[in-house]
């Protein structure tokens, strides 16, 4: 017969479990710069590193560039390959027009997204292997790539990434995509 309430057993397994639930999150944590105010962490504008441990890419080359309305262009500095299996773009977006700049038309039809300006529906696309490779998303379906393009003022320029899976490494010739700016073929490096 029961009494309606869980047994000593019980009461002590699910104590245990919520104990080591907590110390699961509280280990996941770290200084977040902005847990404490209850505003979501920043996102970084572009990677300080490649996976290599080298340097960010060398803004003063350019092994692309693609110009889109309003006078809006988009530099592309570099195109890594990481031995973790993915590649990454590093670029300027310049605002060379007269009115502020907001990458809304940039990012992918995902409506889980927080940003609602970023470079989410990038692509990188592999012509001759006919692939379509799609920005990388973390574990929270956040994209690996920037985030926040908005409100750039005419004369601003700004940092960006995106990170995709990496083609075949006998592929080191791939076209660079943004929404409503036309392709820019990029050569991978290693």
């Amino acid at each position: 017969m029961s009494t309606g309430r869980p047994s000593k057993a019980r009461r002590v397994a699910a104590a245990a479990i919520a104990a080591g639930l907590a110390l699961v999150v509280s280990g996941c944590g770290g200084d977040d710069g902005g847990a404490a105010d209850g505003k979501p962490p920043t996102r970084a504008a572009a990677p300080k590193t490649t996976g290599r441990g080298t340097p960010a890419a060398d803004t003063t080359q350019a092994i692309g560039e693609m110009k889109g309305p309003d006078g809006v262009v988009v530099t592309l500095h570099s195109a890594v390959r990481d031995s973790g299996g993915f590649v990454t773009v590093s670029g300027t977006v310049t605002n060379k027009g007269t009115k502020i700049f907001n990458a809304i038309n940039w990012r992918s039809n995902e409506t889980g997204m927080r940003s609602r300006s970023s470079v989410s529906g990038a692509t990188l696309i592999d012509k001759a292997g006919k692939k379509r490779y799609l920005v990388l998303r973390d574990t929270e379906g956040e994209c690996l790539c920037t985030t926040g393009l908005s409100g750039l003022k005419p004369g601003e320029s700004r940092p960006l990434f995106a990170q995709f899976p990496a083609p075949p490494e006998k592929v080191t010739e791939v076209d660079f995509q943004l929404p409503t700016l036309p392709p820019a073929t990029v050569t991978i490096s290693d």
